[in-house]
């Protein structure tokens, strides 16, 4: 159970953190990349040794295929990911509307300047990097544990600062699904992007680790 909740913990700090610097500090892309970073460095630092620090669906998903995650494993780590975006969504929509402030705009992700197509296959591509960094960063053989969650952190900062006036720099099927739901509008019609391409980058950043030895 511990596993779970602090899996729940640390989607819950991810998404409050990274979506309260976009509606509540207004900070602009280096700021909004850097607090989604640093939260899940923290957070990988604190639960890294309980639940692995996954906090995302797609980075289960890849430690499902390369067998670092059992199917019930993944599965609870899964539920409870999407629970703490939920619960963090939830918080910050309540105070957004303390601040007067519009509770249709959450930090949600959306395309609005781009094609699906185009910011499907942008989501594949931020999301494989990510983690084919996380795989080859925790692996046994090749990895360095004290270092790893530094790197998976900066990682995440800068591949949201490059994709955030694109689709917004999800990576992460849970971090997107808490603001749709709470927001609605069209970042909920187009969350099947944010659901679909971060879960094929990630299959396909688990094979390619594999290759790369990240699992001998």
């Amino acid at each position: 159970m511990q596993k779970y909740v602090a899996e729940f913990i640390g989607t819950f700090m991810l998404v409050f953190a990274g979506t309260g610097a976009v509606v509540l500090a207004k900070g602009d892309p280096l700021t909004i990349g850097l607090a989604f970073g640093l939260a899940i460095t923290i957070m990988a630092y604190a639960f890294g040794n309980v639940s692995g620090g996954n906090f995302n669906p797609a980075v289960s998903l890849a430690m499902l295929i390369n067998n670092r995650l059992s199917l019930t494993e993944f599965v609870g780590y899964v539920i409870s990911q999407f629970l703490g975006a939920i619960a963090a969504s939830a918080i910050i929509k309540t105070l957004v509307g303390d601040l007067g402030l519009a509770t249709n705009q959450l930090g949600q992700t959306d395309f609005p300047k781009i094609s699906a197509g185009t910011a499907f296959w942008v989501e594949v591509l931020i999301t494989f990097i990510f983690i084919l960094v996380i795989l080859m960063v925790t692996s046994d053989r090749l990895g360095n544990a004290n270092l790893a969650p530094l790197a998976i952190g900066l990682a995440l900062a800068f591949l949201i600062i490059v994709a955030l006036n694109l689709t917004g720099g999800s990576l992460n099927p849970a971090r997107s699904f808490g603001p749709a739901l709470m927001a609605g509008g069209s970042a909920l019609s187009h969350y099947w992007v944010y659901l679909l391409a971060p879960l094929v980058g990630g299959a396909l950043a688990a094979f390619v680790g594999r290759w790369f030895g990240s699992e001998a």
